[in-house]
């Protein structure tokens, strides 16, 4: 199994679709009821776990969905207020070591995913096709990110830390 990219890296298609479009925003609204009821039952000793060598906790990877879709959503209200904005990047690596990510309680988080993933899907699924061609400047790269296409990286990205949560889940039991 590939545990660093268990379900593969986002591939973007060449024509985005409303189907591509309706089918990413229905794994943005599962995603907070597929990661509660996957972790649910974790111990202690198993939120300490890494879903792989070198590789974060589940407890880690729980607060980290939280801080990367919390500045996801405001990437998506940049976009539509400023004219193709340059993005605030944050170090994800260095957020996953702060001392709340490596120990608050992951109900803190899994309560903050379900109610962000709740307006933001409300938010998208109000978007126009204009609004979805809207976009922003990652600053790492200097690629422009359209808001279609930056859905199916939410989508794609709530799923692959899943997936993440999963590997632990199958190797504690």
């Amino acid at each position: 199994m590939k545990f660093q990219y268990p379900i593969g890296k986002f591939e973007c298609p060449s024509t985005i679709t409303a189907k591509h479009i309706s089918n990413w925003i229905k794994d943005i609204e599962e995603l907070p009821a597929k990661i509660s009821e996957l972790v649910s039952g974790f111990t202690e000793e198993q939120l300490e776990t890494p879903y792989r060598s070198g590789g974060w906790t589940a407890r880690q990877v729980i607060h980290h969905i939280h801080d990367s879709h919390h500045n996801g959503y405001i990437r998506f209200k940049w976009a539509l207020t400023e004219d193709t904005p340059v993005i605030k990047a944050y170090y994800e690596d260095r957020w996953a070591e702060l001392f709340d990510t490596k120990s608050a309680p992951i109900q803190l988080s899994l309560d903050l995913i379900k109610a962000l993933h709740a307006k933001w899907v409300y938010f998208l699924k109000g978007l126009s096709d204009s609004d979805l061609e809207k976009a922003f400047v990652h600053p790492e790269d200097n690629s422009v990110i359209s808001l279609a296409e930056d859905i199916g990286i939410y989508a794609w990205h709530g799923n692959h830390h899943l997936a993440h949560l999963q590997i632990v889940a199958t190797a504690t039991k």
